[in-house]
């Protein structure tokens, strides 16, 4: 197989397998809370900056092993910002369970918004891009190691999630409580510990992500949640909101759309995303409720 093919589709599997971590994240909270949380993308984007604050801590503790202490500061990026995915649902979110969703929209664009010039304020120098390190590096069976280990941990983490939701108790209360919120409490199901855990497990995901998009650019910027969370969420849209199965079809999508693009176009790279947006614009009109969303009708 030609090489440059081969590098096109490696970049289109990396592509889809981040934005695919990102959407999930959209997905099951829109699925659980009907709220869009625009701020999951700069919430995901915290990741990055507390890894690196983390691998400059611990490469002074483990010496000589870069290797353990960037894994190290990846596992504590990835806790710390699910635990930052609580503190917004705690301190803006929960606000809003019960009322019309275009507060919660506003409040959660001003939360990302917030999310950014904090990250910026208290990291130094932090409206200066930071380069960010390979996670690893070399080659396997004569393909990148990096690409190879991100497509691999998106499959496992997105087969994980599917047991969590459909073979686990946790599921089972998860998908309860976005059922039907009052039922489920009547059942012992404490919904507040359940979007609790959900802003967790949706936060932690979408730092995956976003650790492997800095990984995978090779710099991060305090605005970079910006253009991910746009991109998430079109993923999202253009699958279905609360669909799992058409959060990875929309990544793929848009990753297929960007990789086509930056290869047949001159300066592609400047326009991939109007070519995204487009299909966004084109799915909205044609299907709104996404390739695997169910219409939702509404009585007037």
């Amino acid at each position: 197989m030609d090489s440059l093919l081969v590098q096109h589709l490696l970049n289109w599997m990396v592509l889809g397998s981040i934005y695919t971590l990102v959407a999930i994240g959209f997905s099951l909270l829109f699925g659980l809370l009907n709220v869009i949380h625009f701020s999951h993308g700069d919430v995901s984007m915290v990741a990055p900056f507390v890894a690196l604050a983390s691998l400059q801590a611990f490469l002074g503790l483990v010496g000589s092993s870069a290797p353990a202490a960037l894994l190290l500061a990846l596992a504590v990026a990835i806790l710390a910002t699910g635990l930052v995915g609580i503190g917004a649902d705690r301190l803006v979110i929960r606000r809003f369970r019960n009322s019309p969703a275009m507060m919660a929209l506003v409040a959660t664009v001003a939360l990302g918004t917030a999310v950014r010039e904090l990250v910026r304020a208290i990291y130094p120098q932090g409206s200066n891009p930071k380069a960010f390190p390979a996670i690893v590096q070399g080659n396997v069976a004569g393909l990148p190691a990096q690409p190879v280990l991100i497509i691999v941990t998106s499959v496992a983490v997105v087969a994980l999630m599917y047991v969590l939701m459909q073979r686990t108790a946790i599921g089972t209360r998860i998908r309860a409580v976005a059922e039907d919120r009052d039922t489920a409490r009547l059942m012992g199901i404490f919904p507040e510990r359940i979007f609790a855990f959900t802003f967790f497990l949706a936060s932690a995901v979408g730092a995956l992500g976003a650790l492997f998009f800095a990984s995978h650019a090779g710099v991060v910027r305090f605005d970079f949640g910006v253009q991910l969370g746009l991109i998430g969420f079109s993923a999202a849209v253009i699958g279905g909101l609360g669909s799992m199965n058409g959060a990875i079809l929309g990544a793929l999508a848009i990753a297929g759309i960007e990789s086509i693009v930056q290869a047949n176009m001159a300066e592609g790279a400047s326009y991939r995303l109007v070519f995204v947006f487009l299909l966004v614009i084109l799915m909205l009109c044609v299907r709104p409720s996404g390739l695997l969303g169910k219409p939702v009708m509404e009585k007037v």
